[in-house]
């Protein structure tokens, strides 16, 4: 027999099916082991899981907060033992407090937030014997054996998205003409103090560029080293206005922004170096615990730098002169101050505000307050025709009726003795138009709305609305000599006193027999009576007292309010009355009166007894002031205020709503 033979035999080869068999059967085991032993790791984690997500919905729907009482962990500690979960040596549980942010991808993330309740985290931990499995692993790696192993769970749960809505007031500007242009960066540049010189195609940049609110705050928070998500905080922290303007710009380009918008932008961050620092806060409106949900919507590029203009000039005791060429008034000085900064925009729950629609979780919005003076020389007066003569023949009517009332008056009389022995006496002292400067003094109080109503469709019924209550612009006018050094206080309202026209003054003459000199430096203004003008009235427009509903509405004809990151639907609040032509017939139904003497002078009694010739006077001026005053309003209306987002003759208002989720408390991580 061969060695082959012999060696590769069936009596060789006794044995080897139960060797087979023997291995098979230990890997059977093995395997079984590790199903088991997983098996049970997977139902310990997914009770663990279960522990977690139970407690921290509960955590949530009983408005567990994390500061000061600690309720969030309280209540997600009870719920925990209710599901045999017990807090000891082996198993731990913390909860905390945050929001919830969502990225553009859609990845949700819990950012820690003690002072914030939207969202709750919870964390179990369980300690149990280690598995097979894991010993095995450690045979084989050479780490050391540990008898125990840590399981971990986690869930993130958050209240229900509420509805969100958004108002804005807003200018009503289509397009910015190369005239226009030439006026903001005229106003621009007083307002900030520096030198703004933009292209009419560099703010309309501005005026088509959306910003998004989220991004800008965001940004800006890294910017001023505020914690993110801290929104409250980053609001009521200062900042400059080049800071402001410089955030903005980061966001903008990031989003494709056209180069005459970051040129323009630009621009603005230089001019601003030398405004008042501010706070975001005092033009940007959110409820206090806004998330960031709620912040993910648009505003308008040039709406939001109009605001930050307005708030810095609001701070300083600056106001902006401008040149006369901007709107066309020859012998005219403009100034303008902003004496109450706008809100822009304001994002709440409607739900809140509706409760309280003045309270703290109000959505309200305002235009900017704003106060104008023109100083107007008139020196077209001197060139009235008639004019002098008609002056000249009142004063030499007025001195035969006051030698009668000489006579008649002992203390006169004893004037008039002393006057003819040298001493001092009481003579008339006639001036036209002693002053040549007219001032008009325009105050336009912000128009405001704020959200009283809303409703959300239920399921795939219902209607989605939202009422905002409007109250449109006060405006006071003030004509006549107002003293420059006042005129914009934020204080008190600037004072008006008359302007004189014809000032019948008098003056202290020493002469004897006729003959001797008048003191010009003890004139008295109306001294004698006289003629002046002046204005001090208010012409409230629609809206006044408990103000008028703009309902945007799904229900025709109505405008439906859109999401949130839309387009907004624009309602106008149009006044009752037609405040352009109100002041417009105001300044043209000026009144020219006539002044009684001052004190117990004995010419009391002259300005009656010539009636008839002042009104001669006062026919011949009335025409002439009037027809130079009243066509100052309209490039000051139609142009210098509608460029810082003032109408006087409606008010748009914008509204944007997302209606929210149901129940009480849903994961979220």
């Amino acid at each position: 027999m061969s060695p082959r033979s012999r060696f590769c035999g069936p009596a060789r080869q006794r044995g080897a099916i139960g060797l087979m068999a023997a291995a098979m059967l230990s890997l059977a085991v093995v395997m079984m082991l590790l199903v088991v032993d997983s098996g049970r790791l997977y139902m310990e984690q997914r009770k663990l899981q279960r522990v977690a997500d139970n407690a921290a919905l509960e955590a949530v729907s009983r408005g567990g907060t994390c500061a000061g009482g600690l309720t969030a962990a309280a209540y997600a500690t009870q719920n925990a033992a209710r599901n045999g979960f017990t807090a000891d040596a082996d198993n731990t549980l913390a909860a905390t407090c945050g929001t919830v942010q969502t990225a553009a991808s859609g990845l949700r993330t819990f950012t820690v937030d003690a002072t914030q309740t939207g969202a709750v985290k919870v964390v179990v931990t369980h300690t149990l014997t280690t598995s097979f499995a894991g010993g095995v692993q450690a045979l084989f790696t050479g780490a050391p054996v540990s008898l125990n192993t840590q399981l971990t769970a986690s869930a993130v749960a958050a209240k229900p998205q509420p509805p969100l809505a958004q108002l804005s007031i807003r200018s009503n500007l289509a397009n910015i003409s190369t005239a226009q242009s030439n006026i903001l960066n005229a106003l621009f540049s007083g307002l900030l103090g520096g030198n703004v010189n933009l292209t009419a195609l560099g703010w309309n940049g501005l005026l088509n560029t959306d910003i998004n609110l989220l991004s800008y705050l965001n940004q800006l928070a890294i910017d001023l080293n505020v914690a993110a998500g801290n929104y409250s905080q980053l609001l009521n922290t200062q900042a400059t206005v080049t800071q402001l303007i410089q955030a903005a710009a980061k966001v903008a380009q990031l989003n494709g922004a056209t180069a005459e918008v970051i040129t323009a932008l630009g621009t603005l961050q230089v001019a601003a170096a030398n405004a008042s620092p501010v706070k975001l806060g005092d033009i940007l409106q959110l409820q206090t615990g806004t998330t960031a949900a709620g912040l993910d919507a648009n505003l308008q590029l040039l709406q939001l730098i109009q605001g930050m203009v307005q708030l810095a000039n609001s701070k300083s005791a600056v106001a902006a002169t401008l040149p006369v060429s901007v709107l066309g008034l020859a012998n005219v000085t403009v100034r303008v101050k902003v004496i109450e900064p706008p809100q822009l925009s304001a994002v709440g729950d409607p739900s809140l505000a509706k409760a309280d629609p003045q309270g703290a979780n109000r959505i309200y919005v305002r235009t900017a307050q704003v106060r104008t003076m023109l100083s107007v020389n008139l020196p077209v007066l001197s060139g009235v025709t008639g004019l002098t003569n008609a002056v000249l023949g009142l004063v030499g009517t007025l001195t035969p009726t006051l030698n009668s009332l000489l006579s008649l008056n002992l203390v006169a009389t004893l004037n008039s003795v002393g006057c003819l022995l040298g001493a001092g006496c009481e003579q008339l002292d006639p001036q036209l138009l002693p002053s040549p400067r007219i001032d008009i003094n325009l105050e336009a109080g912000g128009a405001e709305s704020y959200v009283v109503d809303f409703s959300c469709p239920a399921g795939n019924s219902g209607t989605k609305s939202l009422t905002a209550r409007t109250k449109t612009s006060l405006v006071d006018l003030k004509l006549g000599t107002i003293d420059s050094a006042n005129a914009f206080s934020s204080v008190a309202k600037p004072t008006v006193t008359p302007l004189p026209l014809i000032d019948l003054g008098t003056v202290t003459c020493h002469k004897i027999l006729g003959i001797g000199s008048c003191d010009p430096t003890t004139h008295v203004q109306f001294g004698a009576g006289g003629i002046g003008i002046m204005v001090d009235s208010s012409i409230a427009a629609g809206g006044a007292g408990s103000g008028q509903d703009l309902l945007f509405s799904s229900m025709a004809p109505f405008a439906t309010p859109p999401n949130l990151k839309l387009p907004p639907s624009v309602l106008s609040a149009t006044p009752t009355s037609n405040i352009v032509a109100s002041l417009s017939n105001t300044l043209a139904g000026i009144s020219i009166v006539a002044y009684q003497p001052v004190g117990n002078s004995p010419l009391g009694a002259v300005t009656a007894t010539v009636t008839a010739l002042i009104g001669s006077v006062v026919s011949l001026l009335q025409p002439v002031i009037t027809n130079v005053l009243s066509p100052l309003l309209d490039p000051l209306l139609n142009n210098l205020l509608a460029s810082l987002g003032i109408n006087l003759m409606s008010v748009d208002v914008g509204a944007n709503m997302t209606c929210g989720q149901t129940g009480k408390a849903y994961l979220v991580i």
